[in-house]
């Protein structure tokens, strides 16, 4: 389960998400985009990712707290979710932890290494 992965991405910044498209589906990795908490909850009555990319800064629910709901789902328990954030202030990173993600990726995008953190963190929920 790793290029063959489905990824949820939810980013409101239309450009974050047709970026971080084009470098997961370059690696073989199919990628559903949500704008926001409700669109996420409406994807999720239909898919079942194999991780979850989670922008912290949006208008509507920010990251934390739609991480905090999305962990309280059964199905979910055992995605991966990763933060996915410009917030890169010192406690930020532990802040982003503590509201339940289970991983921490810094914007700018490293277009390079993101493809090997996706596949570093779906190996990690294999096993």
């Amino acid at each position: 389960m790793t290029k063959d992965a489905a990824i949820l991405y939810v980013e409101d910044n239309i450009s974050n998400r047709l970026l971080v498209r084009r470098i997961l589906e370059a690696e073989g990795y199919t990628v559903i985009e949500a704008a926001n908490a409700k669109e996420t909850f409406a994807i999720l009555e239909e898919e079942n990712p194999n991780l979850i990319l989670m922008d912290i800064n949006m208008p509507d629910i920010d990251g934390y707290t739609l991480t905090g709901q999305l962990k309280d789902i059964p199905k979910l328990k055992h995605v991966p979710i990763i933060a996915l954030t410009a917030n890169v202030m010192r406690g930020d990173r532990e802040r982003t932890l503590d509201a339940g993600c289970d991983g921490y990726i810094q914007k700018p995008i490293d277009v390079d290494a993101l493809p090997k953190q996706i596949a570093q963190y779906l190996q990690e929920a294999k096993s």
